[in-house]
């Protein structure tokens, strides 16, 4: 990994250590709506564990707890999974939590053809270069069983913060502190090369507002 993007991701990861401590459940407790519609997608098509990455401080995580699916969360921020642990433990669903710190810049630590289905908001769309998105998603693949959902979310090159503030190459741009990958839509078909594409779905997030896409697609049986 060239020497830049190193420095990018340390920053990046010490940037939402210092948001989390200052601001603990920084998106409230709601679960998001894509969320809402994966875990809908996941029971239609038969899954009972969801794997969450980027989860944060665990307000889908916890939805998708009380909706009764087991749910393995990941993220690289400490204090935000002790935010979800307490959480779960707070509204009864901790029994049905685990929590691992990990990074996605490295192999996903589950085994492979091991969990029913995979949701990921806005974690694809972080400071990850386009060869460690595809890299993500094949690791993604190799953790799913067959048939299984991966539903995730990205900001795409048409919303406003989209060649605003501090560049950093590869359709990467920092404002305000958080840099993100702008998604072409081009990028997202390639993810999806020996997939089943089910859904590119637009729509719009918070005050700005955010403009994302959320895509669904799984793996042949």
């Amino acid at each position: 990994m060239p020497e830049h993007e190193r420095e990018l991701g340390r920053a990046q990861r010490e940037h939402w250590q210092q948001t989390y401590g200052e601001h603990p459940s920084m998106y409230g407790e709601e679960p998001s709506a894509p969320a809402v519609h994966a875990a809908a997608s996941f029971r239609a098509a038969g899954a009972r564990e969801v794997l969450e990455l980027g989860a944060g401080h665990g307000r889908d995580t916890l939805y998708f707890a009380r909706e009764g699916f087991t749910v393995p969360a990941a993220d690289f921020s400490p204090v935000g999974l002790e935010q979800l642990r307490t959480e779960a433990v707070a509204q009864g669903t901790a029994q049905r939590v685990s929590t691992a710190v990990h990074d996605v810049r490295d192999p996903l630590p589950f085994a492979d053809d091991s969990v029913d289905a995979v949701f990921a908001h806005m974690l694809l769309c972080m400071a990850l270069s386009t060869k460690e998105i595809h890299a993500l998603v094949a690791e993604v693949r190799r953790v799913l069983r067959p048939g299984g959902t991966f539903v995730y979310t990205v900001r795409h090159t048409g919303d406003a913060h989209y060649r605003a503030g501090t560049g950093h190459g590869d359709d990467i741009w920092e404002h305000g502190g958080f840099a993100v990958h702008f998604f072409p839509r081009d990028l997202v078909g390639s993810l999806a090369e020996g997939w089943n594409l089910d859904e590119v779905h637009p729509f719009e997030e918070g005050g700005l507002p955010r403009r994302l896409w959320r895509i669904t697609q799984a793996l042949p049986r």
